[in-house]
């Protein structure tokens, strides 16, 4: 912790891959990982939470004046930075997946710096593909068609483009529908649980749903990448 943000002000908070940045007045910043049980929830007083670990109060706001931060696994991490440090902070992370800058150029890049790796732990690196999750990595793979085995430097180019597409599609999607959640997770600001679990293709589905809106009736088949739970179709993924 560069300073003591007591008495400061947040003016914006915005996203980065997997970091929310509070921007602070008279200066600095806060730099949040919500880790994989991490949020932020706004209230109108104080919360009765046993895993709430982080509170900010703004007392001139008698509605949500409360910003408190839950973490009930304890694997986020939280920053106070001054205005020279977030700069070298900031300038040290590679383009967020969400960026215009992130395009069908930018994925082959990354995909042929590295040949050898598996496509689906792959996407979970975040100095690659900044912003990808595990169940994201699932379904990005599914509407790409390209099995999660396959290696990066396998990958053609039509299939950089159809994944370019389906980056674009799971990451609008994840925030049309206020997150993901799957059982005992993520909740957003208001204490919800996100919807996006309504739209996914393979990822914790028994079937495909791809193959359903076909007529088609296809078994998913789970194994374990890395570590990581991984979900595919047989028939829509080659």
């Amino acid at each position: 912790m560069d300073f003591d943000p007591t008495g400061f002000t947040i003016t914006k908070i915005r996203r980065h891959a997997k970091w929310l940045i509070f921007d602070l007045a008279p200066h600095g910043h806060i730099l949040s990982h919500l880790g994989m049980s991490g949020s932020w929830q706004m209230s109108h007083a104080p919360l009765s939470e046993k895993h709430g670990h982080i509170e900010f109060i703004d007392k001139n706001k008698s509605e949500f004046g409360v910003l408190t931060y839950i973490d009930p696994r304890r694997f986020g991490h939280l920053y106070v930075l001054n205005d020279e440090n977030f700069k070298k902070k900031e300038d040290s992370l590679p383009i967020d997946i969400s960026s215009p800058d992130f395009d069908k150029e930018q994925i082959a890049l990354t995909l042929y710096s590295h040949p050898h790796k598996p496509i689906k732990p792959f996407l979970l690196d975040q100095k690659a593909f900044p912003g990808v999750g595990n169940y994201m990595a699932s379904e990005i793979c599914a509407r790409a068609g390209i099995l999660p085995t396959r290696l990066a430097g396998d990958i053609e180019a039509d299939e950089i483009e159809k994944m370019k597409a389906a980056m674009d599609v799971v990451i609008s999607g994840a925030v049309e529908t206020k997150g993901t959640t799957f059982s005992g997770g993520y909740r957003d600001a208001n204490g919800s649980k996100g919807e996006g679990v309504k739209h996914l293709v393979v990822f914790y589905q028994y079937h495909c749903q791809m193959c359903l809106e076909r007529g088609k009736v296809t078994k998913i088949i789970k194994t374990t990448m890395a570590g990581r739970g991984t979900y595919h179709c047989p028939v829509c993924q080659k």
